[in-house]
């Protein structure tokens, strides 16, 4: 029924125009405006997600958005130059780095931190 559907993510955020900065000014992105106060972030090789402004936004306690990276360490020493604080974790489920990245826990090295709104982001190493 949905096969052929082009699906999309979308999430909130509590200051669209400190999302705009983030997504594109640090992360690198290529943003649009969109009706009703929306923005598009476009992700090459992927389906565009749409940011929507949300007063009363609460950020997800999950992982709303993962970008696969070939070089988990560069991608992270970048983000960390531009500003990006990633997640530490050391439960007993996960354990990070000093530089907040996961290793060995059964799946690809990933590592966590969050846009201006609090939600959670991720880059995980795909080779």
């Amino acid at each position: 029924m949905l096969q052929n559907s082009k699906a999309f993510s979308s999430f909130s955020v509590d200051d669209v125009q400190q999302a705009k900065e983030f997504y594109q000014g640090v992360l690198g992105l290529e943003v649009n405006d969109k009706q009703m106060g929306v923005i598009e972030v476009a992700v090459s090789g992927s389906s565009n997600i749409l940011l929507y402004p949300k007063p009363n936004h609460v950020p997800a306690t999950f992982t709303v958005l993962n970008f696969p990276v070939e070089n988990i360490e560069q991608t992270v020493d970048e983000l960390i130059a531009k500003g990006v604080k990633f997640e530490i974790y050391n439960q007993e489920s996960i354990k990070t780095d000093q530089k907040g990245i996961s290793r060995g826990n059964g799946g690809p090295a990933i590592a966590w931190f969050r846009d201006p709104a609090g939600n959670i982001l991720s880059v995980l190493q795909t080779a």
